[in-house]
C-alpha cells in the first residue's frame, strides 16, 4: 500500500497550475477504493468525484467542441469528443501531470502497468476535475481541462485519431454486409473497482471477433479492432 504521509498534494497543485483551498478533496481525489479496503480504513475513495469530473470534462469539451467546429455534424462531433476523453489521452494526460507520483493505491494496484494504469489515471484525472469543481466552481475546472485536454484537440481531430475502430467498423459493415454491428457482453468478472469485460461483436447473426478491457467501452473497441483486422 502506498503511503500518504509521503505525499505532498500541494506540491501537486504547484506543478499543475491549480490552488485547492480544500485540500481533503484534492486527496480524497487521488484515493483509489483498493486503498482504503486494504487499510481497512473508513474514509471516502475517488469515485464520486470521477463521476462528477466525468460531467464536467464532457460538458466542457462539449461546448468547445460546438463553438469550434460549427460545421461539423453530431455524428462527427460525438467522435472528436469520444477521441479527446479516452483513457489513453486523459491517461497521458494524467502522466504529464504527474498524478501518478500522488496515487494512493494498494499494494496489488500499485503493481498494475500499461493499460490498467493508463486507465487509473484517466479515472484520477476525472476526479481531479470533479475537487477542482466542487473547490473552486466550474470556470476552474473549465480553465484546467482547456490546458491539459483542449489543447490536443487540433492534434487528434488532424490526425484522425477521432476514427476509433468502432465507427471504422459500423463504416465497413454497414458498406460490405448492409448491417449494423451489435455489441454483447459475454463475460464480466471481478469486483467492482477492478472488473474485466469480454464484448463480443456481430454482424447480423454471425458473430465476428470478441474483445476485453477493463470497462464495457474499453472492451467494446478492442472487439472492433479485431474485426477490423480479420476483415482486411
Amino acid at each position: 500500500m502506498t503511503d500518504d504521509t509521503a505525499k505532498n498534494f500541494t506540491d501537486f497543485a504547484a506543478r499543475s497550475g491549480v490552488s485547492f483551498r480544500n485540500q481533503e478533496l484534492l486527496k480524497t481525489a487521488f484515493t483509489h477504493r483498493s486503498y482504503l479496503n486494504e487499510a481497512r480504513q473508513s474514509g471516502e475513495h475517488n469515485e464520486r468525484l470521477e463521476f462528477l469530473g466525468d460531467a464536467v470534462l464532457e460538458l466542457v469539451v462539449t461546448d468547445y467542441l460546438f463553438r469550434a467546429y460549427p460545421s461539423a455534424p453530431e455524428g462527427q462531433l460525438t467522435s472528436f469528443r469520444a477521441a479527446l476523453v479516452n483513457a489513453t489521452i486523459l491517461g497521458s494526460v494524467a502522466e504529464s501531470l504527474g498524478m501518478n507520483e500522488y496515487l494512493l493505491l494498494s499494494k496489488g494496484e500499485a503493481k498494475d502497468t500499461g493499460r490498467a494504469r493508463a486507465t487509473i489515471l484517466a479515472n484520477t484525472f476525472e476526479a481531479v476535475v470533479g475537487a477542482l469543481y466542487l473547490d473552486q466552481g466550474y470556470d476552474s475546472a473549465a480553465d484546467f481541462i482547456t490546458r491539459h485536454v483542449l489543447n490536443r484537440t487540433e492534434e487528434v481531430v488532424e490526425s484522425g485519431a477521432w476514427r476509433d475502430a468502432k465507427s471504422s467498423f459500423q463504416e465497413l459493415s454497414q458498406a460490405r454486409y448492409g448491417f449494423t454491428p451489435t455489441y454483447e457482453v459475454v463475460k464480466a468478472e471481478g469486483p467492482d473497482h477492478a472488473k474485466h469485460f469480454v464484448v463480443a461483436v456481430s454482424v447480423g447473426e454471425v458473430r465476428m471477433a470478441e474483445g476485453s478491457g477493463s470497462s464495457k467501452q474499453e472492451a467494446e473497441q478492442s472487439a472492433a479492432e479485431r474485426a477490423l483486422k480479420d476483415a482486411a
